[in-house]
């Protein structure tokens, strides 16, 4: 059982070119039928046999055994892909094991949110889409990329490929779900009184992921911009926050139309403001940064 083996083992399965064969075979076979969607079809011995070149049945008996109950699910119907198989062998398939192809340095539009210069450029740092201030040399944004994404686009199409990714990511982050691995995260408002970023900006929420270790930091308000009552409030003004970059948000923070401060304590309690000429939408979050009421302010002086 996949329970009782060590990683080291488990990956040792991939040491063999026939068995990533049978697993690319069994995914080009759920994609040929249809079944690409839920995995759900299942591969009789003879199918996966046509597919892939191997000396004899006994061999691809032997390999079958070895994938089965880690990379491979089987039952009486024939074989398909466990949930391991298919995060592997799409990654095989992507070829997202290799290094994106480069890109830029690229200018892109935004302001810096450390100094307000329209000055950044955008570029691949190992595995990032990274964007960075040419004024004052800060880093003011990144995102993971994976080589497929970079190597399917051009520059336009990445970076709105980067916008919609990083919208989805904070979404599901504000949901607490880790876009990594699907893990529940660990979700803390931290102030920041120290930091670079304006005053407006100076509490931060700290999501970690126990699971697969990832850390996502932003300043509150941005985790406050996806949520429904804010999403509905800047649509309604002409503006589709969802298809923006976390970096198109900078200049909000930087000329303190989008404010966040602390307004109550034992419990926390905190308010995102996000103001949009003379109206603002009002948002109350508790400690783990989750929203627990909103309001509309018409003709707001903040």
């Amino acid at each position: 059982m996949t329970g009782r083996r060590s990683p080291t083992d488990i990956f040792r399965l991939l040491a063999d070119d026939t068995r990533v064969d049978i697993l690319r075979a069994v995914a080009v076979a759920q994609y040929d039928l249809d079944q690409v969607d839920s995995g759900a079809a299942e591969l009789a011995f003879s199918e996966i046999y046509d597919r892939v070149d191997v000396e004899n049945s006994s061999k691809l008996s032997y390999h079958l055994g070895e994938l089965a109950g880690t990379y491979l699910r089987k039952t009486d119907d024939g074989y398909s892909l466990s949930h391991a198989g298919e995060r592997i062998v799409r990654f095989i398939l992507a070829e997202n094991y290799g290094s994106p192809e480069s890109f830029g340095p690229e200018p892109i539009d935004g302001v810096c949110i450390f100094c307000g210069a329209e000055a950044l450029e955008a570029s691949l740092s190992h595995q990032f889409f990274r964007i960075d201030c040419t004024a004052c040399e800060q880093q003011v944004a990144g995102q993971p990329i994976t080589p497929a994404q970079v190597r399917t686009r051009g520059t336009d199409a990445l970076v709105q490929s980067v916008k919609r990714r990083s919208a989805e990511d904070a979404r599901l982050i504000r949901q607490r779900l880790c876009p990594e691995c699907g893990a529940q995260l660990s979700v803390e408002v931290v102030e920041v009184p120290a930091s670079a970023l304006p005053e407006a900006a100076s509490f931060v929420v700290r999501s970690t992921c126990g699971a697969c270790l990832r850390e996502y930091n932003s300043p509150l308000t941005y985790s406050a911009v996806y949520h429904p009552a804010s999403i509905a409030f800047h649509w309604e003004r002409g503006v589709d926050v969802t298809a923006r970059g976390l970096w198109e948000f900078h200049e909000y923070v930087y000329e303190g139309r989008w404010t966040s401060e602390q307004v109550a304590s034992d419990p926390d309690e905190y308010e995102v403001v996000l103001r949009h000429g003379e109206d603002a939408v009002r948002l109350y979050l508790d400690s783990t940064a989750t929203v627990v009421r909103t309001e509309r302010v018409r003709r707001e002086n903040g």
